[in-house]
């Protein structure tokens, strides 16, 4: 399959779709962390149409995640926009996608997530709640539940890199995804749907 990972800078997602023998691609407007061959520094709008069987995209979540509720009063346009992006990445012309985001408004505004996990489902012993959005793409199954279960990404102290920490996808989700829906048969896929701007 030919792979986006949208709004991606680590490598992660896209690094464990590459090792299962897809054409798998990053995409962001920041440098790739991991080898940057296979990574458009650029706006992911630019690539979307480039003939992709699957994207697994990371909206920037500052306007959309509801731990960040006490300020939404004074951000409805960012928060308008942010969502915009979101329906953009869902009407791509992609036929399978994930969309990753924390607990956040899309549920509201758009619709619910289709599944929420945890980090320690995946061999992490964390707890960070991400909502996944599919089309076209079962719901991904634990591989490794595991005790310990700390918020240590939302307990982070402030500082300049605490945004990219946070945002980087768990090794072990990122391997889920790979494994799961990388080498595995899909199932077969239904017509997109189009979400008006």
């Amino acid at each position: 399959m030919r792979v986006l990972v949208a709004c991606e800078y680590s490598g992660r997602v896209r690094d464990a779709f590459g090792r299962h023998g897809h054409d798998a691609w990053s995409c962001d407007l920041l440098e790739c962390e991991a080898d940057p061959r296979w990574h458009y520094q650029a706006p992911v709008e630019e690539v979307l149409d480039r003939g992709w069987d699957l994207m697994i995209a990371h909206p920037p979540c500052t306007h959309l995640a509801v731990s960040g509720s006490r300020h939404f009063y004074r951000k409805q346009r960012e928060q308008a926009e942010a969502l915009d992006f979101v329906r953009l990445l869902m009407d791509a012309p992609i036929s399978r996608w994930c969309i990753e985001n924390p607990v956040s408004i899309i549920s509201t505004a758009i619709r619910p997530p289709d599944q929420i996990i945890q980090p320690w489902q995946f061999g992490h012993g964390e707890t960070k709640a991400t909502c996944l959005w599919l089309h076209n793409l079962p719901c991904l199954k634990s591989t490794d539940v595991v005790q310990g279960r700390e918020p240590r990404i939302h307990m982070m102290p402030p500082g300049p890199d605490r945004w990219k920490e946070r945002s980087r996808t768990f090794n072990g989700i990122a391997e889920a995804m790979g494994d799961q829906w990388g080498s595995r048969k899909l199932p077969a896929t239904i017509h997109q749907l189009v979400f008006a701007l």
